[in-house]
């Protein structure tokens, strides 16, 4: 009898430590493989790590063709990824991000199911402009209308979905692992400095928190892990920050997992400011390693953190009194690490998300072959 077989179209590759999609693969692939499927990853061509210690050599890759700039990248890999399993003709495709809900078209027309992962509400971020926001806004209708499966990371997104596109779909979050107990970075102490990792996009409130650490440095050491990949003001500002300030180590962006996971476990109070996307991976493995959170308030970081951490608005100053009731010795950062890794235990596992998927695309092929959708 002949293994499943799946298509995983829409992220960086396997292995890739790009962002949240990226960890998802590399978790949910080689579960795969073990749950009985042939799984075939595309990527971008640069965009793996193929001497990674941690890669499965039973997760095929294919890689594809592509324009490599920020606004037209997804939809072009997006096509000829879709392309290539147009010929391949999987039993059933992993869709990841709605920018590619255009070429679902195609993938029904030659009678390939998709379980697509809506991401965010990406027409709501800042980053994009009123073009890029009306081609997720389109991708997002197309994906409602065509696709077969949907998997929401949230409840409001699934909430949103609803309202906007009346279609249902699975809850299916990220996950974060426990962590063994890591040494500190060089040069920090447990519990002693401020960490905020994300990526130099305005609706992570990164702005913000730049203001806010001027202040903070001057007697707390400040951690920022992160980058635009494209340059920028918001890079530009950090780096004139830290050459400024002895007490901010910009890291940039780190592959290293250890090195990150040890960043999280380590520190005093991690500010999380994301504003929009739904459940935000980094925000669960933080939590997982026992970072003591301090979080933007938002509908998405309350589902997360569930009574876990403590919620700040926006804006420098707020943010900088949240983060010094953190680091003054007024909480109890131990109590505070407890809390987070006993919630992530709870509702954010990743073998429990990878069997959700697993499930789910199952669920599809089946539904696919007994004539449904």
């Amino acid at each position: 009898m002949s293994r499943k077989s799946v298509a995983i179209i829409g992220t960086r590759g396997y292995p890739s430590y790009y962002g949240g999609f990226e960890t998802a693969v590399r978790m949910l692939a080689p579960f795969l493989v073990d749950d009985g499927w042939d799984v075939t990853v595309y990527g971008r061509p640069g965009a793996v790590r193929t001497d990674d210690p941690a890669l499965d050599k039973r997760v095929n890759t294919v890689m594809t063709r592509g324009v490599e700039t920020k606004s037209v990248s997804t939809l072009s890999y997006g096509l000829t990824a879709s392309a290539h399993a147009l010929v391949k003709k999987p039993d059933v495709a992993l869709v990841m991000n709605v920018a590619n809900g255009y070429f679902l078209p195609l993938l029904k027309a030659r009678g390939i199911p998709t379980v697509v992962n809506v991401d965010g509400i990406e027409w709501d971020r800042d980053k994009w402009g009123r073009a890029a926001k009306a081609v997720f806004r389109g991708g997002a209708k197309m994906t409602a209308k065509i696709g077969s499966e949907m998997v929401y990371d949230s409840h409001e997104i699934a909430r949103r979905w609803k309202a906007d596109f009346k279609r249902d779909g699975t809850f299916i979050p990220y996950g974060g692992d426990l962590v063994e107990e890591l040494p500190v970075e060089p040069g920090l102490q447990h519990r002693g400095y401020v960490l905020v990792v994300a990526r130099f996009v305005p609706e992570n409130t990164i702005n913000e928190f730049i203001e806010a650490a001027r202040n903070l440095a001057t007697d707390t050491p400040v951690v920022i892990v992160g980058s635009s990949g494209y340059g920028g003001p918001i890079e530009e500002a950090v780096a004139a920050l830290a050459s400024k300030h002895s007490n901010v180590h910009w890291l940039g962006h780190l592959s290293d997992d250890r090195r990150l996971l040890s960043l999280w476990q380590h520190a005093g109070a991690y500010f999380h400011g994301h504003s929009v996307g739904g459940t935000n991976p980094a925000l669960v493995q933080a939590m997982a390693a026992g970072a003591p959170v301090v979080a933007r308030d938002t509908v998405y970081n309350r589902e997360v953190l569930g009574g876990a951490g403590l919620l700040t608005a926006p804006n420098p100053r707020a943010i900088e009194q949240a983060l010094r009731s953190f680091m003054s010795g007024g909480v109890d950062l131990e109590a505070q690490s407890a809390l987070s890794i006993a919630r992530a235990e709870d509702v954010y596992s990743w073998r429990g998300v990878c069997q959700k998927y697993s499930d789910l695309l199952d669920s599809a092929m089946q539904a696919r072959r007994g004539g449904r959708r």
